[in-house]
C-alpha cells in the first residue's frame, strides 16, 4: 500500500534502469514494487513499510459496517436476481435496480470512512519529508479539525465517489449487456462464462477509472503542510479538476498504476541505442 502511494505522488527515490519493450527498443523503467519496498525497509526499517496501516483498517471496518447498515436500513427484500428467463426489458430493469442500491451502499460508506482514508494518505507521505506531523489516529484528526475544519477530513471524496459510481454502473451494465448479447445460451459453457463476465468487467473498468483514485489521493495531502503536497513535488491545486487537468498535461493520469513495469516518463529515443 505505502509503495503505491509513493508512486502515486510521483516519488522516485531510485534511479530508473534501462530496459527493452517487446520490440526491442531502449527504454527506462523504474525500480518495481519490490526494489521500492527494499529501499522503504534500509530508510524506515521493516515498520516503515506499515505507515498508515492503523487509520487503513479502521477505515476499511468503518466502510463494512457502513454498507451493512445501510444495507439492513434500505433492504430490497422483493428483489430478484438477474434470470435467463427474464426478456430484455425486465432483467435490465432488474440491473439498474440492482446497481442503483448498490451505489448508494457504496456512497454512504465512502463518507463515512473517508476522513479516515485521508489522515491514512497523510501518515504514508510523511516518508517523502521524514515528518512526523500526523502520528496517530486521534492527534491527526484534532489537527485537522484545527487547521482545516470539517472540510478537511473530505478533500478528494468527490473524485473518489465520481470514481465509485462510474465504476458500478459500467461494470455491471457492460456485464450485463455480454451476457445477454454475446453468450449464446446454447453453448454448453455458457453459465460458467457468465459468472465470471462481471469479474473480468470488473478489472478492466478499474483501470478506466483508476484517474479518479488517483486525483482523490493526491488531493488527500496536497497542501496539508507536507512536503510531498507542496512545491515543488507538486503544485497547490485549487480543486480537483486543477489536479486532474494538471496531470492530463503531465501525461500522468495513470501515475502509480503499475508496481512491476513501470516506464519512467522519458521517451526510449532521449538516450543512446546500439
Amino acid at each position: 500500500l505505502l509503495t503505491r502511494f509513493l508512486s502515486q505522488v510521483g516519488h522516485e527515490p531510485l534511479p530508473p534502469t534501462i530496459g527493452r519493450n517487446v520490440l526491442g527498443r531502449k527504454v527506462l523503467y523504474l525500480p518495481g514494487f519490490f526494489a521500492y519496498a527494499r529501499h522503504i525497509v534500509e530508510v524506515d526499517g521493516k515498520r516503515g513499510l506499515f505507515r498508515g496501516l492503523t487509520p487503513c483498517l479502521i477505515s476499511s471496518t468503518l466502510s463494512t459496517i457502513t454498507r451493512g447498515s445501510v444495507k439492513k436500513a434500505f433492504p430490497l427484500e422483493d428483489m430478484e436476481h438477474v434470470s435467463n428467463k427474464d426478456d430484455v426489458k425486465t432483467s435490465l430493469r432488474k440491473v439498474v435496480r440492482e446497481t442503483s442500491h448498490e451505489m448508494m451502499m457504496q456512497c454512504v460508506s465512502r463518507v463515512v470512512s473517508h476522513p479516515l482514508h485521508v489522515i491514512s494518505m497523510r501518515c504514508m507521505v510523511q516518508f517523502v519529508g521524514r515528518e512526523v506531523k500526523y502520528s496517530g489516529v486521534f492527534s491527526a484528526i484534532g489537527r485537522i479539525f484545527k487547521e482545516e475544519g470539517i472540510l478537511g477530513f473530505f478533500v478528494g471524496l468527490v473524485p473518489h465517489i465520481l470514481g465509485d459510481v462510474i465504476f458500478l454502473w459500467c461494470c455491471n451494465l457492460l456485464a450485463h449487456f455480454i451476457n445477454t448479447y454475446a453468450v449464446d445460451d446454447n453453448f454448453n459453457q455458457a453459465s460458467v462464462i457468465r459468472s465470471y463476465t462481471k469479474f473480468v468487467m470488473g478489472i478492466a473498468v478499474s483501470m478506466l477509472t483508476y484517474p479518479f483514485l488517483l486525483v482523490g489521493d493526491l488531493m488527500a495531502v496536497n497542501n496539508c503542510g507536507l512536503r510531498a503536497g507542496l512545491p515543488p513535488y507538486a503544485p497547490v491545486f485549487a480543486s480537483w479538476i486543477h489536479c486532474w487537468r494538471y496531470l492530463s498535461a503531465q501525461g500522468q493520469l495513470f501515475r502509480g498504476s503499475s508496481l512491476l513495469f513501470r516506464r519512467a516518463p522519458i521517451p526510449a529515443a532521449s538516450f543512446p541505442m546500439d
